[in-house]
């Protein structure tokens, strides 16, 4: 485990019921773990029963769900494509069958994933294949919009909820390769300040990040890291997984109750600009 990847669980969050996608493991799974330590009845949710076990982190979802539970929370676990809306409303209609209606939603899903799966190659903005291009699109920007369409509107109807959606410093300044992804992401930013707008008058607060480079399992497995980069006093370093969680469980937390429509870059200053 990196060096302070434990979050700061000093929220409240009793009472309230999450849905955190992607929270088999990573970024997702410890985002999950706070808003349990905080009292909330947590959906864990991943495409599918096995994806925990990818970087050995849990032996499946199911698993995962039984060891947050004997934790004294409530959670319950959930597979599916969020790209597919049949597949989402399975989703839903669980949750609030187990746990009740969900208060906070984390859309922590995505990634730079094509549709074979890992990244595309090639990756850059003319030559990304169109099947590569539509995959990551439908993962990251098309999958948040499905997934807030599902679960917003009760949010609406009771005036009570939080958002929380993943950006990326990808969709901030120009890239090259991961474009679409890039792009996919800032679809996802803006997407955030329109439902924010329209969620105004309903209480409803939307949000989202856009986090650097992390610490988690997945990245320390997945890609070549530099040593100097680990931790120490500059904040010219990655992330721990803690550093992003504490700002989600802020933005999802009482706390926070009066900003919305609001993109944080957490990064330690890597994007400097007013924008």
């Amino acid at each position: 485990m990196v060096s302070g990847s434990s979050a700061n669980l000093s929220h409240d969050f009793k009472g309230a019921v999450a849905l955190v996608t992607g929270s088999g493991r990573g970024l997702g799974r410890m985002i999950a773990e706070a808003l349990l330590a905080g009292g909330a009845a947590v959906a864990l949710h991943d495409i599918n029963e096995e994806a925990p076990a990818q970087y050995g982190e849990s032996a499946s979802l199911t698993a995962l769900a039984r060891e947050f539970s004997r934790r004294g929370g409530k959670s319950v676990a959930v597979t599916g494509d969020i790209t597919k809306e049949a597949d989402i409303a399975a989703m839903v209609k669980k949750i609030e069958g187990t746990l009740g209606p969900i208060s906070i939603l984390v859309n922590c899903a995505g990634g730079d994933i094509g549709a074979a799966g890992g990244k595309p190659s090639p990756n850059g903005a003319l030559d990304i294949s169109l099947e590569d291009a539509m995959t990551v699109l439908n993962r990251n920007f098309i999958g948040t919009m499905l997934v807030c369409r599902a679960v917003v509107p009760s949010m609406a109807a009771r005036n009570k909820g939080t958002v929380v959606n993943f950006g990326s410093l990808n969709g901030h300044v120009g890239v090259s390769p991961e474009v679409v992804y890039g792009c996919a992401k800032a679809a996802v930013i803006h997407y955030t300040r329109c439902l924010a707008l329209e969620m105004r008058t309903h209480g409803v607060r939307v949000n989202a990040i856009s986090p650097g480079p992390t610490t988690t399992a997945r990245f320390l497995a997945t890609r070549k890291t530099d040593p100097d980069k680990m931790d120490g006093v500059s904040l010219e370093r990655y992330a721990t997984p803690a550093e992003i969680t504490n700002v989600v469980a802020f933005l999802a937390s009482d706390q926070s109750g009066f900003i919305s429509g609001q993109v944080l870059r957490v990064d330690g200053g890597m994007t400097l600009f007013a924008a």
